[in-house]
Formats: C-alpha cells, sequence, structure tokens
C-alpha cells in the first residue's frame, strides 16, 4: 500500500448534519463542481457533511426514494401493498460531492460514503422521528464505475428505465438508464422491511396504504376468485356477497399481513370500483357505478361459518399451482386472527409471501394445535428436496425434524433454554469456527 493510502487511512472522518449558517457555502459547491448543480428540498430532506480531519471532505444530499423501481422491488422482495405502505423507509442519495481533485485521496470517497451511511439512520430520526432502512441511488454508466459505492458495501440492483418524472403522473422519457445502487443501512433490513408486522420504531414511517394497492395481479385475482367460487357457502342462499368474493377478499388481505377481520375489512374498503366489478362485487341499489364490498360482520360470519380446512387447503393448493416451485428457504409460522381462525404458514423468508397454509387451534395439545398443524402441513408437501425449513423454538421436536428429512429437506430449528439437554448436546456439537463470529456460533436461550 503507497503511503498516500496509509496517510489516507489514518484521517478522522466524522458526519454533521448541514446547518441553516453553512447553507450558502454548501449550495455554492454543488453547483459549481457537481454535474448535475444543486437540487431543491422536496419531501423529508436531509443534507450531511462529510469533515476529514476537521475540513469539509465530501457533501451529500438525501431525500424520498423513486416511486416504483421494479429492480429495487425484486432486491427488497416486498409486494405493491408493503411498498405503497413503507416507501418512506427507503430515502435516496440524491448528490454525492467529492471536495478534492480525483486520485490526490486514495480511499477518501469510499470511506466518506461509509461514514455517511453509519450516521445517516440517527440523524434521519433526530430530524424526522423514524429510522430508515434502505438506501438507493443512481449512477450514470456513461461516466461513472459506481466503484465507490461497490467499496462502501452497496449492491448493483439493476438499471431504470430511463424516464425521468416531470409533473405529479407524468414521465419524460430520457433515453438513458441510469444504474441503480441499493443498500441496508442496518443488518437484516430486507427482512425486517418485508416483515408481516413492522417493528414499532418503523411504523411512525409507515403511510395509509393508497387505494386499489393488491398483492395480486389481475390475472392471479381471476384465477384465484374461480379457486374459491367452488366452495360451499355455508350461509343463506339469499347472501348478498359471494362466497367466492369474499374468499378472495380474505386471502388477499391474509397475503398482504393482515391479521384481524377488521384489517380484512378496511383492505376491502380501499378497492377501487373497477377491481370491485372484477370480484363480481353487487352493485349498490339505485347505482350504475357504486359496487359496495363486505362489512365486518359478513366477514366474521363467514370465517366462523365456512371449514377452515377446506379454506385452508384450497389456498394451499392454488399457492403451488401458481408459484410451479418451492423456494430455497422456508419458514414456519403460526398466527391467530383474533380468537376465530389461525394459520399455520410455510412461507418464503426473502418477502414473507406464504406457499401453503393450514388451520391451527389457539389451544395447546390438541389434534389442530400449531405443533401438530405444522406436522400435517409439511407432511402435505409433495417433496421438499433442496429446502431448509427454519422455525422457533415450539417445533424443534423430532417428529418435525424427521417429516422435514423424509421430505429431502433440511432444517434449521432454534433451541431455548427450557430444553436443557438438546442445548447442551448442540453446544457440544457447534465448535468454534475462526471464521465465523461468535454472535453467529452463539447459542442463547
Amino acid at each position: 500500500m503507497s503511503s498516500a493510502s496509509n496517510s489516507a487511512l489514518k484521517q478522522q472522518i466524522t458526519v454533521q448534519i448541514l446547518s441553516s449558517r453553512q447553507r450558502g457555502r454548501f449550495n455554492q459547491l454543488l453547483k459549481k463542481h457537481h454535474y448535475l448543480g444543486d437540487t431543491p428540498p422536496v419531501g423529508d430532506f436531509l443534507e450531511q457533511v462529510v469533515l476529514c480531519d476537521g475540513k469539509w471532505a465530501a457533501l451529500l444530499i438525501w431525500g424520498p426514494a423513486a416511486l416504483k423501481l421494479k429492480d429495487r422491488e425484486r432486491w427488497i422482495g416486498w409486494n405493491p401493498l408493503q411498498r405503497a405502505e413503507r416507501l418512506k423507509l427507503v430515502v435516496q442519495n440524491r448528490r454525492f460531492l467529492l471536495l478534492h481533485q480525483k486520485g490526490t485521496q486514495p480511499h477518501l470517497a469510499s470511506r466518506a460514503l461509509a461514514a455517511a451511511c453509519k450516521h445517516l439512520p440517527a440523524q434521519w430520526q433526530e430530524r424526522f422521528g423514524y429510522r430508515p432502512l434502505i438506501a438507493e441511488t443512481f449512477t450514470d454508466p456513461e461516466q461513472f464505475h459506481g466503484t465507490c459505492y461497490k467499496a462502501s458495501g452497496w449492491d448493483a440492483a439493476g438499471m431504470s428505465q430511463g424516464s425521468r418524472r416531470d409533473h405529479v403522473d407524468f414521465y419524460v422519457d430520457e433515453k438513458h438508464p441510469k444504474r441503480l445502487w441499493l443498500k441496508e443501512l442496518c443488518p437484516k433490513a430486507r427482512k425486517t422491511i418485508t416483515s408481516t408486522q413492522l417493528p414499532q420504531q418503523f411504523t411512525e414511517a409507515t403511510v395509509a396504504a393508497a387505494n386499489g394497492i393488491l398483492p395480486l395481479p389481475p390475472a392471479s385475482q381471476r384465477s384465484l376468485f374461480e379457486t374459491f367460487q367452488k366452495v360451499k357457502d355455508p350461509r343463506r342462499s339469499n347472501s348478498r356477497f359471494p362466497i367466492g368474493s369474499v374468499l378472495t377478499l380474505i386471502a388477499m388481505a391474509l397475503l398482504s399481513g393482515a391479521k384481524q377481520i377488521s384489517e380484512i375489512a378496511r383492505f376491502a374498503q380501499r378497492l377501487r370500483p373497477n377491481q370491485r366489478a372484477q370480484l363480481r362485487l353487487p352493485l349498490k341499489r339505485g347505482t350504475r357505478r357504486f359496487y359496495q364490498v363486505p362489512s365486518y360482520s359478513v366477514f366474521y360470519q363467514l370465517l366462523t361459518r365456512i371449514d377452515p380446512e377446506e379454506f385452508a387447503g384450497m389456498l394451499s393448493d392454488w399457492l403451488t399451482q401458481e408459484e410451479g416451485h418451492l423456494p430455497g428457504v422456508l419458514a414456519l409460522d403460526g398466527k391467530m386472527i383474533r380468537d376465530v381462525i389461525g394459520t399455520v404458514t410455510l412461507a418464503n423468508v426473502e418477502d414473507g409471501s406464504p406457499r401453503a397454509m393450514a388451520i391451527m387451534d389457539q389451544k395447546e395439545d390438541t389434534e389442530r394445535c400449531e405443533l401438530k398443524a405444522a406436522q400435517e402441513l409439511l407432511k402435505a408437501q409433495p417433496s421438499l428436496d433442496a429446502i431448509t425449513v427454519t422455525a422457533d423454538p415450539l417445533h424443534c421436536q423430532k417428529q418435525t425434524a424427521r417429516i422435514i428429512a423424509e421430505k429431502g429437506g433440511d432444517y434449521f430449528l432454534q433451541i431455548k433454554g427450557n430444553q436443557s439437554n438438546l442445548l447442551k448436546k448442540a453446544k457440544q456439537q457447534i465448535k468454534p469456527s475462526p471464521f465465523l463470529p461468535k454472535s453467529i456460533m452463539g447459542t442463547d436461550g
């Protein structure tokens, strides 16, 4: 390593939020030296100054994320409803300017960028009251290789489509795609942002879901409706809402993360008129375009009367048919919808999307308790070849492990301190590795 590189690595890097008295200098430097100039503040907007040994070394501007990016959505693994509700947890690096000539300060670009990202969540929370989880930015491949982004831990996730937002709902096609870079701002950020239930510290950033954002494309909605139309309706013959419509709404709400009947009802209320028509919901008497949606009581009455095993079985069969194959890692998880119905789900750990589902009881030691329902769900899978199934300590049982192994899969089951003998044996079997950190090798109960 050269003496210049050694000297650069010894320099002290600090990051501060721009103060009002510094703004004139900040904007002047951007206008003079950044090829895009400065940028007006829009939405939640934060400016950082990176100092090297107390002197200005780099300037950064952060703002709201792009509304839609196919490659970003694929990289994160969230569905359209999650994107609409949680977009504020993604922030965009809109400007990054180094205040030195290229080649004179080796490694400073990546060090400054890494330091800015490290301080960003706390500074953002101080200013706006919530912590972002993911950062995005774009580089022009005709001018920059994005080396500093790669060196500081960003992923090259794809390319933009080359359009620029000109008005609220109007885009100009500039035919100049940019390279998209993405970075997790904390460990397991993607898992957190796609989780069914966001941790409390991130809920301040969520917004009410926009109307008409659904977890399935129109073709899949029609397919799901046709599947549930075959269910025998346990209600009176003059029920206003078709059973296929109601069950499809329930299923889509569950796929979007709903856990309460009230959440299912709110999900239905957000449907647009054309979406309500496609689900064959009834018109309000005396109107031509006002399609009604089921109320809370309609969902409650149907959920308490249908055969839950039939519902879960049909939804699982449909999910298998739609996917065509199972993902590489699946997680077992049990949830109760109030005290009405409980589900055990075999879900993709990347995006939380269900792959199979079974009904469970809230009570323990019954034929449909969570443990036994999960075992029956695993038995029903045609194959688990090349699949790893993860589960919490409740499922750390010999029978569960045996079922997974017999289906050709592997398992990763948590062990708690109350299984003292098993925990002791596991610790004896796991030998420390010089290639793994202690936090991974450790097994706290």
